[in-house]
């Protein structure tokens, strides 16, 4: 019979420090179901360290990362290159929109004013009541 060494488990002011999260974060995910933990019977909780790196994407000990886990210095350019491009040409239809909302308003101001000739001041309104000279 092969015997496995297993990680012990934490309690939750353990996993707290661990997470770097609150125990009160902690204790509301287990309540939630988000992470599984064995509660004994004087109330605490036993917490499998696999079940946190699960819910909240524990990094390794030691600051080691995975070296396929960020993309290499070209790539990142060629993303920025991409979104810089994606950005002139939204400030060039904003530019557009803005010269387009401008003729619009002009021409709305234009139709709002009154463009009609002013009238005569001897000119009425009802022709038969003319005042005779």
């Amino acid at each position: 019979m092969t015997q496995y060494a297993t990680m012990p488990e934490l309690s939750l002011s353990q996993a707290a420090k661990l997470t770097g999260k609150s125990k009160s974060t902690i204790n509301r995910a287990i309540k939630t179901g988000k992470i599984s933990a064995t509660r004994h019977q004087d109330g605490s909780y036993s917490i499998d360290p696999a079940e946190l790196s699960r819910a909240f994407s524990m990094e390794p000990e030691g600051g080691a990362k995975r070296s396929d886990a960020e993309p290499d210095g070209t790539r990142l350019l060629e993303r920025i290159e991409a979104l810089e491009s994606m950005l002139n040409r939204e400030r060039e239809i904003s530019a557009d929109l803005k010269e387009d909302r401008d003729r619009w308003r002009q021409q709305a101001n234009a139709l709002l004013t009154d463009q009609r000739a002013p009238a005569s001041a001897g000119s009425r309104w009802w022709p038969w009541r003319r005042k005779n000279p």
